[in-house]
Order: structure tokens, then sequence, then C-alpha cells
């Protein structure tokens, strides 16, 4: 009795478990994290926060290092799942917490997180002692931080008081790793008093030592090689995190820094800073580990360091369970896989607590194994987990949710799927009956291991209703369906055969009979798939006679149009297909398998194997080819020059020596040409002695005792082999030995012979051939040039000089006769500057003058000339002194005014004073134009106003400026406009005496 009614009551309490569906355990939406609580907060609580969605709703629980919290304790209020902990003690609430939600369908436990306090100590306080270095050596400050949590500190370094940092440079460099300020050689800029700055920025908080004085000892400052004292251990990053590598050097000079990866490219994501002492590798992958190498060198030596980064990950899931519902009885076998470096373990819990490692396989599940499962991937990096419940079904058979088809359809003469599937644990027994007529499996009816039900070769003597009876050890249910007998479906009209050529219409026809009681759909496929007549309505189009009509019209056929067309008719019942050809005829395919064989330098063999011929036989091939000089594919010449269609061979001819190729075929018929063939693979010709020589030989002139030669260089097509260069034959003109020599670099097309016995002006003959490793070139034709000539022996005389302004000076000189002159060079610089700051200005030699430019004002100046041609400059001009005017006044006129006076506009400004440094004001210029036009009147005047006239329409622009010698000085500007429509001459002459038009100054 007592088994009765556990059974029973199991049974209930499954049923009412499917029958609300929306019921379910604890999935958690919220976890919590390592957190850290500053020792010195006034906030007075720390919250640690879990939330889970589950129904129904959960309760929660936590644990402190594996000891259950007591929640009654005040020091501990629960809101939803979160945890408050009031008036946070170190010695008590620093450890590991978890959070377990669970409810009336199980319990799941919470990853674990970490409660720390952080804090910051004050530095000693105790005096620092003062560091003395002798002035170029190398210097180390130590920071020695106070005690803290966590590690991660930012250092920085004040420089004599706060808020002055010190910034960091080639030469300075502070330590992320121990907080050392680091300077790899002491000047004497670098004295002063040095505090270590340091913050923690989880607290946050911030402290700074004692200053430390640092005294560099003037002496004779030494070179010594680079030595590095910063550098970077074996590291261990997490895949996606960023790396930070120090790396920096003592030296005199200061040592320049390299990075590189031993024997692999750099990361592509690798950023270095900080002068090259820090190395930053983002978003790390496993492809960027390695060895890794940091360089530190200067003229005096070099040090170098190696460390290895290695790339781990935290587990991830590969494969995880989720909520799964499984029959009593039955056998679970739930995957659960994750990748990590290391690679990770896999453990499960149960409501919870720990229940197996490894794999998870159950045989023969009971109801006691329900409940709520977690998988969790964990190596040293952390851990993951995956929840879900498992549900045990225990239920009698039940069709509620999947009933039989009340109706089932079947055609004469076809076959009858009708289903089973009721809702049943364990796996019912399925039995079928016909009426009263028990079915058992045999020639026409078969029960699949399903409890499917298949009937073959249907006639109307199956017609009927047909029942499912299930059974399992919990009940037994049964459903039934009646079937219905129609008409099979037939084709009455089948399409035929087709021939089109590319571009023609078509038409396949089909007519079919149905059961007049269903409705009939014509369906179309070509080679096995269904055409969809709204994506290609440009070349299929459905004729629909008549109902049991599904005629095709294929319009403009394609070659990929041809092939096997299928027609089905179809009803929700049956259906009937029936098939025909077509064939569209047009130009070739593609040929195939093209390959080079016999490669010469001026020709090889290609093979290929013929493609379709589409219906209609080849007539022809042609073979083209491209080199690596062009990407355009051009016909080349072949023997025989006409390519049969029935031919699979020929000789490529009159090709280029030592040029790479790709030949392509291409088929043609009396269609058309069709598509070429996939290019061969790349080839290199065979080389060849060059067959053409450079052209445009010439040459002439250069610096004294040259002879220079030039050529324009042979492209490289006609290389014709390695070892490409240019043999240069010359000789005085009547003499026979020609001198040659080899110039090796194949773009070079110029040659500079010297020779200090050589004549200047001495008249050559020059040819010049190619060469290759396989041979000469001919050679050019011969060129005739001339010898440089001798530069300038003589300086030109009676230099003189014009000072026009505070920035101009005019240069003239007499010129140099009897000798080879191409121009004269004007040379200038102030007296107070050195000779090497000199500027130059170059005129042709049939100029005697220059005009010098910005020049500065007020300023005494060397100036000398000298002549020069393509042999070098002669000597200089004995150089003359001169000084150039006081700069114009820096005032502009102010308060400017206008009064009409009948036909003119009469315009004063105050005088323009010059200051002491400034050359005196000579009067005025004015320059008077239309707005928006650069042409107008210019105007000179001694006195402060003048009279312009009156624009008879539109405005004028006025721009005055004082004058001195030396030059115009700041401009005013102001704009008057014309006799405007409406206004009277009277009107206006009375307006404009009361008006002040402000200037628009020119600062």
């Amino acid at each position: 009795m007592w088994v009765l009614i556990s059974q029973l009551s199991t049974i209930y309490f499954t049923i009412s478990l499917a029958e609300e569906g929306k019921r379910y355990g604890p999935v958690f939406e919220e976890q919590p994290i390592d957190t850290i609580y500053p020792e010195e907060s006034s906030e007075g609580k720390v919250t640690m926060n879990c939330r889970a969605r589950a129904n129904p709703t959960p309760d929660y629980k936590w644990r402190l290092n594996n000891w259950d919290i007591d929640l009654l304790n005040k020091r501990y209020t629960l809101m939803g799942g979160n945890l408050i902990i009031n008036n946070p003690d170190k010695s008590k609430d620093t450890g590991k917490y978890v959070c377990i939600a669970s409810n009336i369908f199980g319990a799941v436990r919470s990853n674990e997180a970490t409660l720390n306090f952080g804090y910051l100590d004050p530095f000693p306080t105790e005096e620092r002692y003062e560091v003395k270095v002798k002035e170029g050596i190398g210097a180390v400050l130590l920071c020695d931080p106070p005690l803290h949590f966590p590690d991660e500190l930012n250092y920085r370094w004040l420089l004599n008081e706060f808020p002055v940092f010190i910034n960091l440079d080639k030469r300075r460099f502070v330590s992320q790793t121990n907080g050392n300020l680091y300077i790899a050689k002491v000047e004497q800029s670098d004295r002063g008093n040095y505090s270590c700055f340091v913050s923690n920025p989880s607290i946050p908080k911030s402290v700074f030592s004692k200053f430390i004085p640092l005294i560099p000892q003037s002496e004779t400052i030494r070179r010594y090689p680079a030595d590095i004292k910063v550098n970077f251990r074996d590291t261990y990053a997490l895949m996606g995190q960023n790396v930070t590598l120090e790396c920096f050097a003592l030296g005199n000079p200061v040592p320049g820094i390299r990075w590189r990866k031993v024997d692999e490219p750099m990361p592509a994501t690798s950023e270095i800073s900080m002068s090259g002492a820090v190395l930053k590798i983002f978003n790390i992958q496993p492809e960027d580990e390695g060895l890794y190498e940091c360089e530190a060198e200067n003229i005096k030596g070099k040090d170098s360091h190696q460390a290895r980064v290695y790339v781990e990950a935290l587990p991830e899931w590969v494969t995880h369970i989720s909520e799964t519902e499984k029959d009593i009885g039955s056998d679970l076998s739930w995957p659960c896989a994750a990748t990590g470096k290391p690679i990770p373990r896999i453990k499960w819990l149960k409501n919870g607590v720990a229940n197996r490692q490894g794999e998870m396989k159950i045989y023969g599940l009971t109801l006691e194994d329900a409940g709520m499962y977690q998988c969790i991937a964990e190596n040293t990096h952390g851990a993951i987990s995956a929840n879900a419940e498992l549900r045990i079904l225990a239920l009698p058979p039940n069709f509620e949710q999947n009933p039989m088809k009340r109706k089932v359809l079947a055609a004469n003469g076809g076959r009858m799927i009708i289903e089973c599937k009721p809702k049943a644990a364990p796996k019912p027994k399925i039995s079928w009956s016909k009426g009263t007529e028990l079915l058992i499996n045999g020639s026409r009816v078969s029960i699949w291991d399903d409890g499917t039900l298949e009937i073959f070769n249907i006639t109307k003597m199956d017609e009927g209703n047909y029942t499912c009876f299930a059974e399992n050890d919990r009940g037994k249910a049964n459903s039934t369906g009646v079937l219905s007998v129609t008409a099979a479906t037939k084709i009455t009209l089948a399409p035929l055969n087709a021939d089109v050529t590319v571009g023609e219409n078509a038409t396949m026809q089909c007519q079919a009979f149905h059961d007049p009681t269903l409705d009939l759909t014509f369906i179309w496929s070509v080679n096995g798939y269904d055409i969809d007549f709204d994506k290609e309505s440009n070349h299929y189009e459905r004729n629909l006679r008549s109902e049991a009509s599904g005629e095709l019209l294929i319009k403009i056929a394609q070659l990929r149009h041809a092939g096997r067309y299928t027609c089905t008719a179809q009803t929700i019942v049956d259906n009937s297909s029936i098939s025909a050809d077509l064939v569209v005829r047009g130009p070739p395919g593609p040929p195939g398998g093209v390959r080079i064989e016999d490669i010469r330098d001026t020709s090889s063999i290609l093979t290929w194997s013929s493609g379709t011929d589409n219906h209609n036989p080849i007539s022809k091939y042609t073979i083209q080819a491209k080199n690596i000089l062009s990407e355009e594919w051009r016909d080349v010449k072949t023997e025989p020059s006409k390519i049969e269609g029935n031919m699979e061979r020929a000789k490529v001819v009159d090709l280029t020596p030592w040029m790479e190729y790709e030949f392509r075929v291409i088929a043609t018929n009396s269609l058309g040409t069709g598509e070429p063939s996939l290019p061969s693979p790349r080839i290199k010709t065979e080389g060849a002695a060059p067959n053409v020589a450079p052209s445009d030989v010439g040459g002439g002139g250069g610096s004294n005792r040259e002879l220079i030669i030039t050529w324009t260089p042979l492209s490289r097509e006609y290389h014709f082999g390695n070892n490409f260069g240019y043999i240069v034959a010359f000789k005085p003109y009547g003499e026979k030995e020609w001198r040659k020599v080899t110039v090796t670099d194949p773009e070079s097309g110029r040659y500079v012979h010297k020779d200090d016995k050589m004549n200047p002006s001495t008249q050559f003959q020059v040819k010049i051939k190619a060469y290759n490793n396989k041979g000469d070139g001919p050679f050019s034709n011969t060129g005739v040039i001339y010898s440089a000539q001798d530069a300038p022996i003589s300086y030109p005389e009676d230099v003189r000089a014009i000072v026009l302004s505070s920035c101009e000076v005019v240069v003239f000189w007499k010129m140099v006769y009897l000798q080879s002159v191409e121009g004269y060079q004007v040379r200038y610089w102030r007296v107070k500057d050195k000779e090497a700051a000199a500027q130059r200005v170059q005129v042709s030699s049939a100029v005697n003058s220059t005009k010098l430019e910005n020049l500065l004002p007020n300023a005494r100046y060397h100036i000398e000339v000298r002549a020069f041609n393509s042999a070098g400059d002669g000597p200089p001009s004995p150089h003359i002194d001169v000084t150039t005017k006081k700069a114009p006044p820096s005032q502009h006129p102010k308060n400017i005014n206008v009064v009409r006076s009948n036909s003119h506009f009469l315009i004063s400004w105050d005088h323009v004073k010059s200051l002491s440094n400034e050359s005196e004001v000579k009067g005025y210029k004015i320059y008077y134009r239309p707005n928006g036009e650069i042409e107008g009147n210019l105007y000179s005047t001694g006195q402060h106003w003048i009279k312009v006239p009156v624009p008879k329409e539109g405005e004028y622009i006025v721009e005055i400026r004082a004058h001195s010698e030396g030059g115009d000085g700041a401009m005013s500007q102001i704009t008057i406009t014309g006799i405007a429509v409406g206004i009277t001459p009277s009107l206006l002459g009375l307006l404009l005496p009361t008006l002040s038009i402000f200037a628009y100054l020119d600062f």
C-alpha cells in the first residue's frame, strides 16, 4: 500500500510540474564579484550582490570561508539576495563569499568572490639621504613604497614642491613596477629635491615620501656604454589583456632603446612609448606568445635583455548544459567541455553540493536525480559555471499536447503515414487498430519503432477509423483519426525535349488530372532546384491556361538554362512528376587544364583540354598572354597561326626573353566566342643576349675635369636576362682606342668620368651597349659630347649696392668676360652673424644686378659676388658693407574722418609719429579702389588729408599708410559709399559731416 501511495503522489507531483510550464529553478542574473573595501572608508558598509530569477521566488543564504553566515546577526542585512555587511571588520570579514539561491526545484551556488581591505600606509618620517652623482653618470633614486594592498600602484616623482612633477623623456624614466626614478645621464639641470609620489587607484589614496636631494658633481664628463637597469621578467598574461614591458638603460650618450620579438614579427597591436622604454601589447593573443628582446645602445656599446611572454586563457565554453527533461528509467549523458590554458578541470554540483568530476553520465534515472545541476570549468586563472535543471518525467500516456489528426487524406495507389506521439514517461508501447481490427506488420502495413503507422498502395478499402493505443507502467490512452482516400494526381500532357540557341525562347507544356475536391499546384524545377519565378522573372514565366495546365515559358534562354526540367503537379495529398531536357546551343565554354611545356627564350608549347562545345562544334582557338609589366591580356603569335577546333596543342612564338608570362585559351564556334580558360601557372622564358641598344646617348658639362655621359635606360622588357647592365665606350675625337667602363645598375642612365689630366671642353665620341649574363647587345649610334669647362678664375669687379628700404637692397657689378660664365651668385649675411649663415641669390650670365629682399631693418650686411658655371664657382669679389634703412612706421593712421564737399570726399587723419627705431615719416600713400577689385588709383601727399572723387555708385575702399625711406608703414582702411538711390546729394552732404567712420585697422 505504501508503495502505491508513493507512486500516486509522485505521478501527481510530476503531472503538476508538467501542467505549470512557467515554473523553474534558480538561474543567476547577478553574482558577487571580488571587492576591495578601503580601510579608511567612512561609508560603513559593504554590499555583495546576488540576484537569481526563479519561479517560485528563490530563497538566499550566504557562506564565508565555507561557513554559513548567521543572517540574524545585526552586522548583516539581506536585501533581496544582496548581502550588506555593516561596519566591516578586517579581522572578521576578509575571505571568500558564496551566495546560494534555492527553491522547490533545487539550489545553485554562485562563483566565489573575495572581500579584501585596501590600504596605503604613509611613508616613513625619517629623512632621506642626499644622493651625489658625478655629472654624466647615471643615477637611480629608490622609491621604496610603504606597505599597501592591492599591489597595483601608480608612481610619479615630485621635484622641489607639490604639484611639480618631473617630465619623463629619453633621459628620465619612472618604473611602474617598483617606482624607482632612473636618470640615464645626470646633468646640472637635474639638481633638486625629489619625492616619490604613490597613488593607489583602488582606494583611492596618495602619499609621497620625504625629499631626496640630488646633487650633480661637476667633473670631466666621460662617456660610458649602455647598461640596462630596468628589465622585464618572464610574463604570464591572459588572452585579451594589455601587457606592459619596461626596459631602460643608463649610459652616456643617452642610449636608444630598440624592441623586437626574436625570430618573429612584432604583434600588430604592439605600441612603443615613453621614448622607447615601454612596449605595450594590446589585446594580447596566443600568437603573440614568444621571446622578446630589448636592446640599448650608444656609441660606446650596447646591452640587451630577453624574457619570454606566455599567453594563457580563462576557461571558455565549448559546450555546456541546458535545461533538460528525461524519462524516468532512461540514461543521461550531459556534455560539458571548455577550453583554456591551462586546460580547465570540470566539476559538478547538484543543488549547490559537490557531486562529481569529469563526465556526467547517469544510467537508469530515478526521481531522486532531478534537481539543479552546475557544471564548473576552472583553471588557475578563474572559473566559469553553467547551471541547468534536470527534470525526471513519470507520466501515463496523454494525447492532449499531440493529438492525432482527426482527418487524414491519402491518394489512391499512394502511401499513408500517421504519427502517434503521446506524452508519456517511460516510453509507451504503441499498437494500432482499424475499426475493431488489430493491425500488425505485413506487406502493406508497417508500424515504426516510434509508433508511426505506414500503409502502402492505398485503396478505397483502406478508408475508415484508425486508433493508436499507448500504454506504459503508469497507464494507457488512445487517439483516433479518420482516413479518406482521394483520386491520384496524374500528368496527362508531358513536356517535350527542346533545342534552342542562346537568346531564343522555349516552351515546356504540362497538364494533369487531380481529385476535384483538392487544389492543384504546378512546381517547376531545373536540375533539381525549384525555379523562383519572382527572382528570375526575366527568363521564366508561367502560362496558366487553365487550372489543370502549368505551361512554362523560358525567355531569352542562356547557356545556364540548359538542363532537365521537371514539372510536378501537386495537391496536399500527393504529386506526380515528369521531366524533359532543354538543350541550349551557344558559344563554347572555357577550355581547361592549360599547361606549358618546352619553355625557350622566345617560345613555349601550350597544351589544354577542350571545354564544352555547347552543342556547336569548336571552329578555332585563340591564345592570349600577359606579362608582369602589364595587366592587359593580348593575343600572341602561334605556330600554326590558325589553331583549328580539333587541336589541343600549339607553339607560342615571338615572346620576350627572361619575362614572366601567364597564358589563357579562348574557344570560338559559329555562335560566338566563349569565356577564357583559367590562367596558366606563371612561367619565365629563358634569357638571351640583349638585341636593343640604349637611345638618346649624350652628355657633357659637369664639374671641372669631368666628362658626363647620359642615355635613356632600357625598360625591363629589354633586359632579357640576369646581371643586366651597360658598357660605356668613349674616346677623344680623332683617337683610335676606345676606353670602356661597366655600369652595373640597370636603372642608371648616367656615368661620370673624372680625369685630372683631361683638358676642358675636349670633344669626345661615345657609344653604349647593354649586356647581361647571356652576352652583349649592339652598340648605340656614336654621339659627340664635350668635357667640362674650367670654373671661372676671375671675380666680378666694381661691386656696389643701393639701399632701397629697410628690407631691400639692389646690388650691381661688372660682368666677367673672356671666360665661360653661366651665371652669378650673390652671397650676403649680417655682420654680427657667421658667414656660414649666408643666404644666396643666383642670376643668369646675362644679368649684372639683382635685388636682395626680406632683409632685417637697420642692419649691417656683408655682400660678395662670384661667377659660376657647370664646373664650379669662381673666386668671390671683395665684400662690401651696406646698412638697411630703419623700419617703416609701425603705427597706422588713426581718427579718419570723411566729409562730403560737392563732387569730392575730403578724407583726413591724425599725423603718424615714428618711434625712435623707425624711419621718419615723409608723407602718405592713399590707394582708392572699388570694393571687391584689385585695380584702383594711387595718390601721394605730404599732408594728412586728401580729396577723392565721390563714387558714382557702389562702395569704394580707401587704404591709407605712412611712407618713409624705410618703406610703407601699417595700413588703415575705410569704406565709402556712392550716391544711393532715393538720397539726394544735398541730403548726403548734410549727413556726412556728422559721421566718423571707424577704420579697419591692419594689426
